[in-house]
Protein backbone atom coordinates (compact mmCIF):
# COMPACT_ATOMS: atom_id res chain seq x y z
CA UNK A 1 0.00 0.00 0.00
CA UNK A 2 2.55 2.41 0.65
CA UNK A 3 4.24 1.25 -2.32
CA UNK A 4 1.54 2.96 -4.11
CA UNK A 5 0.86 6.11 -2.60
CA UNK A 6 4.61 6.62 -3.11
CA UNK A 7 4.20 6.33 -6.63
CA UNK A 8 0.93 8.74 -6.63
CA UNK A 9 2.67 11.34 -4.45
CA UNK A 10 5.74 11.39 -7.22
CA UNK A 11 3.32 11.03 -9.90
CA UNK A 12 1.75 14.31 -8.74
CA UNK A 13 4.64 16.38 -8.04
CA UNK A 14 5.81 15.53 -11.95
CA UNK A 15 2.15 16.81 -12.72
CA UNK A 16 2.50 19.80 -11.08
CA UNK A 17 6.08 20.81 -11.92
CA UNK A 18 5.20 20.05 -15.45
CA UNK A 19 1.86 22.22 -15.26
CA UNK A 20 4.13 25.50 -14.19
CA UNK A 21 6.36 24.83 -16.44
CA UNK A 22 3.43 25.37 -18.99
CA UNK A 23 2.49 28.11 -17.50
CA UNK A 24 5.45 29.87 -17.20
CA UNK A 25 5.61 29.69 -21.23
CA UNK A 26 9.13 27.36 -21.02
CA UNK A 27 9.80 26.50 -24.64
CA UNK A 28 12.30 23.66 -24.06
CA UNK A 29 12.37 20.59 -24.41
CA UNK A 30 14.72 18.36 -22.26
CA UNK A 31 17.69 16.33 -23.79
CA UNK A 32 18.84 15.40 -20.21
CA UNK A 33 18.24 16.15 -16.30
CA UNK A 34 19.91 19.42 -17.08
CA UNK A 35 19.78 20.48 -20.14
CA UNK A 36 16.99 22.02 -22.63
CA UNK A 37 16.96 22.50 -25.87
CA UNK A 38 16.88 25.83 -27.11
CA UNK A 39 13.62 26.61 -29.39
CA UNK A 40 12.39 29.38 -31.28
CA UNK A 41 9.32 31.57 -30.20
CA UNK A 42 7.56 31.23 -33.10
CA UNK A 43 5.76 28.07 -33.86
CA UNK A 44 5.69 25.45 -36.25
CA UNK A 45 7.31 22.19 -37.20
CA UNK A 46 10.19 21.26 -39.28
CA UNK A 47 10.56 22.15 -42.96
CA UNK A 48 11.00 20.81 -46.45
CA UNK A 49 15.06 21.45 -45.53
CA UNK A 50 15.59 18.73 -43.30
CA UNK A 51 14.64 15.93 -46.28
CA UNK A 52 17.54 17.55 -48.36
CA UNK A 53 21.33 17.07 -48.49
CA UNK A 54 22.67 20.75 -47.38
CA UNK A 55 25.90 21.95 -49.10
CA UNK A 56 28.40 23.88 -46.10
CA UNK A 57 30.43 25.47 -49.15
CA UNK A 58 26.90 27.09 -50.93
CA UNK A 59 26.00 27.59 -47.41
CA UNK A 60 28.70 29.54 -46.16
CA UNK A 61 28.09 32.07 -49.00
CA UNK A 62 24.36 32.23 -47.84
CA UNK A 63 25.51 32.60 -44.56
CA UNK A 64 27.76 35.54 -45.31
CA UNK A 65 24.55 37.52 -47.41
CA UNK A 66 21.57 36.53 -45.23
CA UNK A 67 22.60 36.22 -41.19
CA UNK A 68 26.51 37.08 -40.79
CA UNK A 69 25.01 40.98 -40.55
CA UNK A 70 23.53 39.05 -37.29
CA UNK A 71 25.15 36.70 -36.58
CA UNK A 72 28.63 37.82 -36.95
CA UNK A 73 31.51 36.28 -39.27
CA UNK A 74 31.37 32.44 -38.82
CA UNK A 75 28.38 32.31 -36.89
CA UNK A 76 30.98 34.05 -33.96
CA UNK A 77 28.65 36.59 -32.63
CA UNK A 78 29.38 40.02 -30.75
CA UNK A 79 27.01 41.41 -32.30
CA UNK A 80 24.66 43.80 -30.05
CA UNK A 81 21.28 43.37 -29.91
CA UNK A 82 19.92 46.33 -26.71
CA UNK A 83 16.39 45.36 -25.42
CA UNK A 84 17.60 41.30 -25.74
CA UNK A 85 18.17 39.10 -22.10
CA UNK A 86 21.53 39.36 -22.99
CA UNK A 87 22.35 42.36 -24.76
CA UNK A 88 23.26 40.39 -27.94
CA UNK A 89 22.64 38.42 -30.95
CA UNK A 90 23.25 34.61 -29.87
CA UNK A 91 26.24 33.09 -31.35
CA UNK A 92 26.09 30.15 -33.92
CA UNK A 93 29.47 28.44 -32.37
CA UNK A 94 29.91 27.17 -30.48
CA UNK A 95 26.06 25.39 -30.15
CA UNK A 96 26.33 23.30 -26.96
CA UNK A 97 22.75 23.92 -25.84
CA UNK A 98 21.88 21.77 -29.13
CA UNK A 99 22.53 18.11 -29.36
CA UNK A 100 25.23 18.40 -31.69
CA UNK A 101 26.20 14.41 -31.48
CA UNK A 102 23.43 13.49 -33.16
CA UNK A 103 23.80 15.79 -37.10
CA UNK A 104 19.89 15.07 -38.21
CA UNK A 105 18.17 16.07 -34.87
CA UNK A 106 20.97 19.37 -34.50
CA UNK A 107 19.74 20.09 -38.30
CA UNK A 108 16.16 19.31 -37.20
CA UNK A 109 16.68 21.79 -34.20
CA UNK A 110 18.49 24.40 -36.23
CA UNK A 111 15.75 24.24 -38.80
CA UNK A 112 13.28 25.11 -36.93
CA UNK A 113 14.74 28.44 -36.04
CA UNK A 114 15.47 29.37 -39.46
CA UNK A 115 12.29 28.27 -40.88
CA UNK A 116 10.34 29.95 -38.71
CA UNK A 117 12.19 32.72 -36.99
CA UNK A 118 12.35 33.99 -33.40
CA UNK A 119 12.00 36.97 -31.07
CA UNK A 120 15.17 36.97 -28.34
CA UNK A 121 13.71 36.97 -24.73
CA UNK A 122 13.84 40.32 -23.53
CA UNK A 123 11.85 44.04 -22.68
CA UNK A 124 11.88 45.25 -26.13
CA UNK A 125 15.19 43.39 -28.76
CA UNK A 126 15.53 45.58 -31.43
CA UNK A 127 16.71 42.85 -33.68
CA UNK A 128 14.35 39.44 -34.28
CA UNK A 129 15.79 36.15 -36.22
CA UNK A 130 13.89 36.07 -39.19
CA UNK A 131 11.42 33.93 -40.59
CA UNK A 132 13.43 33.05 -43.46
CA UNK A 133 11.12 29.87 -44.90
CA UNK A 134 7.49 30.88 -43.35
CA UNK A 135 8.70 34.23 -45.22
CA UNK A 136 10.04 32.31 -48.49
CA UNK A 137 13.09 34.29 -48.39
CA UNK A 138 14.98 31.42 -48.54
CA UNK A 139 14.44 28.02 -50.34
CA UNK A 140 14.16 25.03 -48.77
CA UNK A 141 17.40 23.81 -50.65
CA UNK A 142 19.44 26.86 -49.32
CA UNK A 143 18.02 26.42 -46.05
CA UNK A 144 19.58 23.17 -46.06
CA UNK A 145 22.84 24.66 -47.11
CA UNK A 146 23.08 27.57 -44.36
CA UNK A 147 22.33 24.05 -42.21
CA UNK A 148 25.25 22.37 -43.11
CA UNK A 149 27.22 24.97 -42.83
CA UNK A 150 26.61 25.94 -39.63
CA UNK A 151 27.01 22.12 -38.20
CA UNK A 152 30.21 22.71 -40.04
CA UNK A 153 31.16 25.39 -37.93
CA UNK A 154 30.09 23.15 -34.98
CA UNK A 155 32.30 20.40 -35.80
Amino acid sequence: MYKYRKIIMVTSILVLLLSLLAACGAKATPTSETETVPRPSNSGGAGEAVNLTGNATTGAQIFTDNCASCHGDQGKGGVANPGSADGTVPPLVPLDEFNRADAKTFAKDLNLFIEHGSTPEGSSPTQLMTAFGDKKLLTPQQIADVIAYVISLNK
